[in-house]
């Protein structure tokens, strides 16, 4: 009989360290708020964010750079709040010229929602200056922060983000089953009222009494083992990098790839200062489709695919983050976009690609 795989029959993930693994994402996220696990991929997260805090004295004003800012607003407006999106061009950043004019067209605002940065398209939304504005006012802050949590810069306390929503699956390279919510004290007065949602798999209410009020022990509900193991090697391998380390590692990543992919002779989506380190999003001539260049860049060592929703369908993606943030795996996306423009009859000066990541990383 063949061995059993180690993917079964695990022993219960111990009681103790839940609270551990909460204390350390906090400590990652640079803040002293409240961290509760989510038993669910990040989406779930978002929607009981959401729910848990959308009432009728929630004035919103509701960032959308991607199919998932237009989903909270939604999420939110269930739950009786009055949202005002304020849309970018398709799949762009939103500009803060943009994000200024709504919020002083909105003086009642008391809750503003952005998504940091976008990997459905490659962007990154200007935070600071954004959560710099929403302070001022007095208003909450509620950041999905899934694809840059480890990535980018991130200091919840310092930026004043009330809700940061992470998960370990971008750039800390770990599993997609389990999420995690930071909560401040103006966040929870918010989400604890009368009317909250209870009872509930999308009820922050819930988790607070029955795990944060209650001593932070075994979770409610039947705990995965196996995602709470994950998660805790992927917090172990970011610890050991240092989280530091590993944002300049995704910023050197990004910035080779972005240079790679303009002396292929490709455009970038994004310019620099509002383009993810996680994500490169390429605009292809027009004559090529995203499609034909997919079944062309054969390389099983590269990960490309397509941009996601409105206004990305014509851009092809480079991943390159968590373990991908390095030369190698970077080098094999270039080289395979290279190889599929080539096989498509275009020109794609890979000698220059190579040249431009060398000044990154120095000559391989």
């Amino acid at each position: 009989m063949p061995d059993p795989s180690p993917f079964l029959d695990l022993p219960p993930y111990p009681a103790d360290s839940y609270p551990r693994l909460a204390d350390r994402m906090g400590r990652l996220l640079r803040t002293k708020n409240d961290v509760l696990p989510i038993q669910g991929e990040a989406i779930v997260a978002l929607e009981a964010v959401a729910a848990s805090i959308a009432s009728p004295g929630v004035a919103a004003l509701n960032v959308v750079t991607s199919p998932y800012g237009a989903l909270f607003g939604e999420w939110l407006r269930r739950g009786g709040a009055a949202v005002t999106d304020v849309a970018a061009e398709p799949a762009k950043p939103i500009s803060l010229a943009a994000f200024q004019a709504a919020f002083d067209a909105a003086p009642g605002v008391n809750l503003v929602s952005l998504v940091h940065a976008e990997s459905a398209s490659g962007i990154l939304n200007p935070l600071p200056e954004i959560a710099r504005l929403a302070k001022a006012r007095g208003a909450a802050i509620v950041l999905d922060a899934v694809a840059s949590f480890g990535g980018h810069e991130l200091d919840v306390d310092a930026l004043g983000v009330d809700v940061a929503v992470i998960g370990p699956q971008k750039a800390l390279g770990g599993s997609s089953g389990l999420s995690a919510v930071s909560i401040s004290e103006k966040a929870w007065r918010l989400i604890d009222r009368p009317d909250a949602p209870i009872n509930s798999t999308l009820s922050l209410m819930d988790l607070k009494r029955n795990w944060l009020d209650a001593g932070r022990g075994v979770l409610p509900g039947m705990p995965s083992a196996l995602e709470f193991f994950a998660l805790e090697a992927s917090l172990d391998r970011i610890e050991a990098e240092g989280l530091d380390a590993a944002v300049a590692r995704h910023r050197i990543a990004g910035e080779a790839t972005r240079d790679a992919v303009r002396a292929l002779g490709l455009s970038t989506w994004a310019r620099d200062a509002s383009s993810s380190d996680l994500v490169t999003a390429a605009v292809l001539p027009e004559r090529v489709g995203v499609s034909d260049l997919l079944r062309r860049a054969t390389s099983s060592d590269a990960d490309l695919s397509a941009g996601v929703g409105p206004g990305a369908e014509h851009l092809i993606r480079l991943n390159h983050a968590g373990p991908r943030a390095r030369r190698e795996p970077m080098l094999a996306n270039v080289i395979a976009v290279a190889e599929a423009l080539s096989a498509l009859g275009l020109d794609a000066d890979l000698d220059a690609a190579r040249a431009a990541i060398d000044r990154h990383y120095g000559a391989a």
